[in-house]
C-alpha cells in the first residue's frame, strides 16, 4: 500500500518558521496582577501551538509597548504578524485604538487583526468553569441566578453581545442569569444581585466577572457581588480561553486578505 509522504524535519521547521507571529495586544492596567494574568494565558496558548512565535504587548499602563514589539519583530526579519485584540467584545478598542496603533507599524510587516475573542461557546465554557471552581455545581444550575458581570462599554454592540452572552448563558441550564456592568453601563452589579433574589426559583446568586484579568473593574465588580452567595474568578489562563485565543489566530491566518490591517 502506497502511503502519502511525510515531509522533512527540514521542511516542517520551514513551515513552522513561515507562520505568522501570533502578537496578543492587551489593554494593560496599573494593577501588576493584570500583566501576569495576560502573561499566564499567552503562555498556557503558546503551548497549544508548539514552535510558534507567540508576542504581547499592552496598549497602555505596561510594557512591552505595541510600537515596541512590532520594531523588534520587523528588526528580526519577521514579514507576518497576526494581531490579537484579547477583548472581550469590539467596542472603542478594537475599533479604533489597536488598529490605528497597528497602522503606525514597519512597513516591511504584513499585519492580520484577528476577531475579538467573543462571542464563543469557549467563553462560556470558561465562565462555568470559574462558577464550579467557586463551590457551585451542575446540580445547582436550576435553582442558581448568575450575574454576568462585565467591565462595561458606551458601544452599544458591545452591549448587545453582553446581553446575547447572557442569554446563551441561561440557556445552558442556569435558573436566571443577568448581565451587569461595572462602568459607563447599567445595571450595576450589585443592583443585578438584588434583582436576581426576586426572580422565581432563585433560591441563590452567583457573580460571574465576565472580564478576563484583575484589575480596577474587576475589583469593582467584586465589591458589587457583596450581598451575593458565590464569587467566581476572571476568567483568566483557563483552557477555553487560551484555546480560544489559538481558534482566533488560525481563522485569521485561514482569511488573511479579509483581516489585513497593514501591509
Amino acid at each position: 500500500m502506497n502511503r502519502p509522504a511525510l515531509p522533512s524535519p527540514t521542511t516542517a521547521l520551514a513551515r513552522k518558521r513561515s507562520a505568522p507571529v501570533l502578537f496578543v495586544v492587551a489593554h494593560g492596567s496599573r494593577d501588576p496582577r493584570h500583566a501576569a494574568t495576560v502573561q499566564a494565558l499567552v503562555r498556557r496558548a503558546g503551548a497549544l501551538r508548539p514552535g510558534l512565535r507567540v508576542e504581547t504587548a499592552f496598549l497602555d499602563f505596561n510594557l512591552p509597548s505595541v510600537p515596541g514589539v512590532l520594531d523588534r519583530l520587523a528588526a528580526d526579519g519577521v514579514r507576518e504578524v497576526v494581531a490579537l485584540p484579547l477583548l472581550l467584545t469590539r467596542a472603542f478598542h478594537a475599533k479604533a485604538d489597536i488598529p490605528a496603533v497597528l497602522r503606525q507599524a514597519p512597513p516591511s510587516l504584513r499585519i492580520r487583526q484577528a476577531e475579538v475573542l467573543g462571542p464563543s461557546p469557549l467563553l462560556i465554557a470558561a465562565v462555568e468553569r470559574r462558577l464550579y471552581e467557586a463551590g457551585l455545581t451542575p446540580a445547582d444550575k436550576s435553582t442558581t441566578g448568575v450575574v454576568l458581570a462585565s467591565a462595561g462599554s458606551t458601544d452599544p454592540e458591545a452591549i448587545a453581545v453582553i446581553a446575547e452572552t447572557a442569554r446563551e448563558l441561561r440557556r445552558t441550564g442556569w435558573c436566571s442569569v443577568r448581565p451587569a456592568f461595572a462602568s459607563a453601563s447599567l445595571p450595576r452589579t450589585e443592583d443585578a444581585v438584588r434583582t436576581l433574589r426576586t426572580d422565581p426559583g432563585v433560591h441563590r446568586v452567583a457573580v460571574a466577572p465576565y472580564v478576563i484579568a484583575p484589575g480596577r473593574l474587576p475589583d469593582r465588580i467584586a465589591t458589587g457581588a457583596a450581598e451575593a452567595d458565590v464569587l467566581a474568578d476572571v476568567l483568566g489562563p483557563s483552557p477555553e480561553l487560551a484555546a480560544l485565543l489559538v481558534e482566533r489566530y488560525e481563522s485569521a491566518v485561514r482569511a488573511p486578505e479579509r483581516a489585513a490591517v497593514a501591509g
